[in-house]
């Protein structure tokens, strides 16, 4: 039944579905996992990184890519068609700055990412963009902000959120983990956002990439080093936890 409506885009099904774009929600479902968490003073990124074959140059493979200074996104998906977005972001927000001679906000730049996918909903002869996109950053103000994009072209603001492989395990860790209190530590920030990884991901810091910005301050790529301190640091955090409800017991 479902072939007669999925051969074009622009068809819909009888109980209202565009099929291809179901579709589109599926590759993003086979994607790495994604997960973005705001702080007060910091936006966090971190991606499941896939295993590097020993000849591969590791540098090409990256999930996170930075769309101006204070401005930066992580995907799940089609890496192929995330390069075309990202590149069109890019342009974008340097036409943005010549023309209005100021940033672009963190929404703005969701909304022309959103608006593009959109555009290939629409379409004949075109397929819709199979990713979903994590948008992180810092308006003029200093806020931070999080948004999230999905192939049919919507977009919202979220205070945190995954994407990707097992998206919804990773969101409800990250609605039981977030607080109001923990949003005013830079650092429990971090580690919430790698706890909400490693729920899913498996061999700790090897299969894990961390990006940070902070208020004032430029993306930064965190080392496996410290990747590594920080899963220490909740592994030690865990078994406390385990032994002070041996001895409640």
């Amino acid at each position: 039944m479902t072939s007669r409506y999925d051969r074009a885009i622009t068809v819909f099904s009888p109980d209202g579905h565009l099929f291809q774009v179901d579709y589109a929600h599926e590759a993003v479902k086979k994607g790495s996992t994604a997960v973005g968490v705001t702080g007060k003073n910091i936006v966090v990124l971190g991606v499941e990184k896939k295993a590097v074959a020993k000849l591969q140059e590791e540098r090409t493979l990256r999930k996170i890519a930075l769309l101006d200074e204070h401005v930066a996104m992580a995907f799940a998906g089609l890496t192929a068609d995330a390069r075309i977005l990202i590149n069109r972001a890019r342009v974008e927000c340097q036409s943005h700055r010549l023309t209005v001679e100021d940033p672009v906000t963190v929404e703005y730049i969701t909304r022309f990412i959103a608006q593009l996918k959109q555009k290939y909903t629409q379409s004949n002869g075109r397929r819709p963009f199979g990713l979903s996109a994590l948008i992180v950053g810092f308006d003029y103000d200093g806020t931070p902000r999080l948004y999230q994009t999905d192939p049919s072209g919507t977009y919202h603001e979220w205070k945190a959120n995954a994407i990707g492989r097992s998206a919804k395990t990773v969101r409800e860790y990250l609605k039981k983990g977030y607080t109001d209190e923990l949003a005013e530590k830079d650092e429990e920030c971090i580690k919430l956002a790698l706890r909400a990884l490693l729920e899913v991901v498996q061999s700790g810091g090897k299969n894990v990439e961390l990006a940070v910005m902070r208020r004032d301050s430029l993306l930064m790529m965190m080392e496996s080093s410290e990747i590594e301190r920080y899963i220490a640091e909740i592994e030690k955090e865990k078994e406390e936890e385990a032994e002070k409800k041996k001895q409640k017991k």
